[in-house]
């Protein structure tokens, strides 16, 4: 616990410490690294230096005539341990031995071991193969980095060889000695790092108007977090007006993905708002109505402004026909719950005769009457199971066999019909739009004739490179005045209210799926619409 309480005492609070704990971090990881890189360089090269010259040294000491002949001479208290102390001496070399072909040494700095088998098992290459090289091996003296070269007699066999050699400790320390000017010089930038933290700190703490980092943070998640419960577009821009964020809402009204939309000038985006003329005059503006590719929306622009002046705008939009959306579903939801309600009814009534008869005893009777119920749905969903294998549309169907039951229309659906083959790119809930605001258009054109005469049918294919749906009432029919504006918003050949919206969105889907409607006069003197949706899209997405 105490060691949890001191890290977060630790833990930096302004922008000042923050960045001298990064900067403290980098330079200690800059430092570590340029280290080992220095120490390494610098150890590699030593290493190769000393070892050339071991080998240099012991290629003149096996040059020397008198090494030769005292070492055929095969005496180990020759002169050539004086000879050769002599020229450790003058090098500097931690030892020079001289050895004949069987490891036995004639010179050592230590002249106990004069005599004796020389230590580090790396002189095979030097009498076997005559060759000359530098290892590092631990001899009687320690781990030491040593050349080695042959002595050859004058028929060119090698008689024995010249080792000379410097203790790998002795070399770390020179290698230290070599690190003290790249220390000085990495200390100086840290220095210099910290001077310049200090400064871009405070400057940074003026631009960010005084706020702390964890300030920044939580102002920005908590910015988008509002900006995406937002259900309006919402685009802010820079004092050029070009686009600086917008969220998903706008995205969707203006058909940009994020990458695209950003970076552009608003002019170029949305370019009968107005939003310049804000921008320039640096009044807001609330509850205004433009037209922006084909789409009412409901702008409200604010300017941002900072000392006096305009740094930017924040709009935000609606689509205008949103709350007419939302007025229809409710209708829409009101209507379904009064179906579920005398469904309900209904059905409770017919389960009390069922049960009257099988108390009664009137079993057969009651098992017709089961029957004539269940017959009908269940042809109508194997049909749908067969015919329609895509959920969503089947369900459409089916619900509105149901609503036509409970108003006592007879809803036909040919069973010819096929929807099997629906391209993905097609958005099934589209469809369902489509054909269930025209089922409802054609249920109310017929609920004020006769029960005899209520006839609707619906028939729909999917062969060819078009979807083809056809619904068909008894109807009055569309009169003539009306049927070329029988789809704009609010136009309804019934005249009672929350009318003119259905076929409005009948014709927004159609429009969004690239297909058409046409209007025509059915067999019953009805209407009959027909809709067509090619399968393969003709304009790019």
């Amino acid at each position: 616990m105490r060691l949890l309480t001191f890290l977060q005492k630790l833990k930096p609070k302004t922008i000042q410490l923050y960045l001298a704990y990064m900067v403290a971090t980098l330079v200690l990881i800059q430092i570590g690294i340029t280290w080992f890189l220095v120490s390494d360089i610098t150890s590699t090269l030593l290493k190769e230096q000393i070892g050339l010259r071991a080998l240099q040294t012991a290629q003149t000491v096996a040059k020397t005539p008198m090494i030769r002949e005292e070492l055929q001479r095969g005496d180990p208290e020759s002169n050539i341990q004086t000879l050769a102390e002599e020229i450790r001496h003058q090098t500097g070399a931690t030892f020079i031995v001289v050895g004949d072909h069987e490891n036995k040494r004639y010179s050592h700095p230590v002249p106990e071991r004069v005599g004796k088998t020389f230590v580090g098992g790396d002189t095979g290459p030097v009498i076997r193969e005559g060759k000359s090289y530098v290892s590092e091996a631990v001899g009687s003296l320690g781990r030491s980095i040593r050349g080695f070269v042959p002595i050859h007699d004058e028929q060119k066999n090698v008689i024995g060889f010249v080792s000379v050699g410097y203790l790998t400790e002795n070399v770390q320390k020179s290698i230290a000695e070599h690190m003290d000017r790249p220390l000085l010089f990495i200390a100086g930038l840290t220095i210099l790092g910290f001077i310049c933290t200090v400064y871009i700190a405070r400057h940074l703490k003026k631009v960010t108007l005084n706020l702390e980092p964890a300030e920044i943070t939580n102002l920005y998640l908590e910015r988008g977090a509002v900006l995406e419960t937002i259900r309006e577009g919402v685009i802010a821009t820079d004092h050029k007006g070009e686009i600086r964020l917008a969220n998903k809402a706008a995205l969707k009204y203006t058909c940009f993905n994020s990458s695209e939309l950003v970076g552009k000038v608003i002019d170029d985006v949305i370019p009968c708002a107005g939003l310049r003329r804000a921008l320039n005059s640096g009044e807001s503006e609330y509850d205004q109505e433009r037209v922006v590719n084909g789409q009412e929306l409901i702008f409200n622009i604010v300017p941002v402004r900072q000392d006096n002046e305009t740094k930017g705008l924040v709009a935000s939009f609606r689509r205008k026909d949103e709350l007419d959306r939302i007025s229809h579903e409710l209708s829409t939801i009101q209507e379904y719950s009064e179906l579920l309600r005398g469904q309900t009814h209904e059905y409770s009534n017919k389960l009390h005769t069922i049960a009257g008869l099988i108390q009664i005893g009137a079993h057969q009777e009651a098992l017709e009457l089961v029957a004539c119920e269940a017959s009908g749905y269940e042809e109508i969903i194997r049909f749908l199971h067969k015919a329609v294998p895509h959920p969503v549309i089947a369900a459409i169907v089916l619900g509105k066999y149901n609503r036509s039951k409970e108003l006592r229309i007879n809803f036909i659906v040919d069973r010819e019909s096929t929807m099997i083959e629906v391209p993905e790119w097609i958005q099934q809930e589209k469809i369902v739009t489509i054909v269930g605001n025209l089922l409802d258009n054609a249920f109310e054109a017929v609920l004020d004739q006769q029960h005899e005469e209520r006839n609707v049918s619906l028939s729909f294919t999917d062969l060819g490179k078009d979807i083809v749906f056809e619904v068909e009432d008894s109807g009055p029919g569309i009169p003539a005045e009306k049927v070329d504006t029988i789809f704009e918003k609010g136009v309804s050949s019934k005249g009672s209210q929350r009318r003119g919206l259905g076929l409005y969105l009948v014709k927004q889907r159609l429009d969004e799926l690239e297909g058409f409607i046409s209007i025509s006069s059915g067999n019953p003197g009805g209407t009959l619409f027909s809709v067509v949706i090619p399968k393969v899209r003709c304009k790019s997405a």
